[in-house]
């Protein structure tokens, strides 16, 4: 073979090196979230201050926690609007059975149990009667929002136990909210991507009708899917509840729109069958990072609800073109 022949496969290749390293959407938010801190960091130092670094990654960590399993649902070819309510009410929960002298661990594992029964539920309307899960979620949204400020009035739970602060606590220096997205964004990476299970969610969400010929049953996968969700939403009502002295018996505003922006950000189409938790994860930590950064360019921080927006339909539309490609070249 010619040194010239030689030379233009190495150039061939190299094009389709780079997309597939820098073409991913992972690639895209590290990369954007490296620009922003050089660039934030350069107009305010304090940006990247290690106290603002970890402000950053503490107070956010439980929403990449609940986004890991809305990616899941919508991977599946669902969604849930509910899910700010529901971490509102297991948070509430949680701290009302801390100060009534149940043990901590069963204010840190009820939440969980609940969150997975009442998603269950949602999966048994949605898998089994065939009610669309927009329609199921904002239900369950009305109910939980309203239900909660009816018992609890917002009032504030307080005199919380020592050792209930699970969020609080900082093994080796590390803040334990940070353990909690690393180990679980990596485990169910690893769970989707390498187990029958995993896989069976890209499958129902890709093609449901190709799945069941395939032996797949699109209700057991979802069902499944919205339990696990529930789990997620449980351990992430427990991080928010524990990361404060006080917790507020209310709905944190926004937050389904905030959790439901990182999973789509992150590379998770709409449309189902595609995504990834990892993206999800990295997502939610450009929209905090984002956050920041308007206060320290002194921004109105109102401007990152318009962001979020801006941002779901860029995504949205740059899915819709990568599905009209693929299509186009079949």
């Amino acid at each position: 073979m010619s040194i010239s022949t030689t030379a233009g496969a190495t150039n061939k290749r190299m094009p389709s090196i780079f997309w597939r390293v820098f073409g991913s959407q992972e690639a895209v938010l590290i990369v954007c979230l490296i620009a922003l801190f050089v660039v934030v960091g350069l107009i305010n130092p304090r940006y990247i201050a290690e106290r603002n670094l970890s402000s950053i990654f503490l107070g956010n960590a439980y929403i990449a926690v609940a986004a890991i399993g809305m990616s899941m649902v919508i991977i599946s070819g669902n969604i849930d609007i509910s899910v700010g309510s529901l971490i509102g009410v297991l948070a509430t929960i949680s701290g009302s059975l801390a100060v009534n002298g149940y043990p901590i661990i069963v204010s840190w594992i009820v939440p969980l149990v609940i969150g997975a029964l009442v998603t269950g539920l949602m999966g048994v309307l949605v898998a089994y009667l065939r009610i669309p899960s927009i329609v199921v979620s904002l239900g369950l949204l009305s109910i939980l929002k309203g239900g909660l400020i009816s018992v609890t009035a917002g009032a504030w739970i307080s005199d919380l136990p020592a050792g209930y602060g699970l969020a609080q606590m900082r093994p080796f220096g590390i803040p334990m909210p940070i353990y909690f997205m690393v180990f679980l964004t990596t485990a169910a990476a690893l769970w989707m991507r390498y187990t029958v299970a995993g896989r069976s969610i890209y499958a129902v969400g890709g093609n449901a009708e190709a799945a069941r010929l395939s032996g797949i049953s699109s209700e057991r996968t979802i069902m499944m899917v919205f339990i696990i969700h529930g789990i997620f939403v449980g351990i992430a009502s427990v991080l928010f509840a524990t990361q404060l002295s006080v917790i507020q018996s209310t709905v944190p505003p926004n937050l389904e729109l905030t959790i439901i922006t990182a999973s789509v950000v992150g590379g998770v189409s709409i449309l189902g069958g595609v995504g990834t938790v990892v993206g999800s994860t990295l997502a939610a930590i450009l929209l905090a990072a984002i956050g920041s950064s308007l206060i320290f360019i002194n921004m109105s921080p109102y401007w990152l609800r318009a962001v979020q927006g801006m941002m779901i339909l860029l995504t949205v539309l740059a899915d819709l073109w990568r599905r009209q490609s693929q299509m186009s070249r079949r």
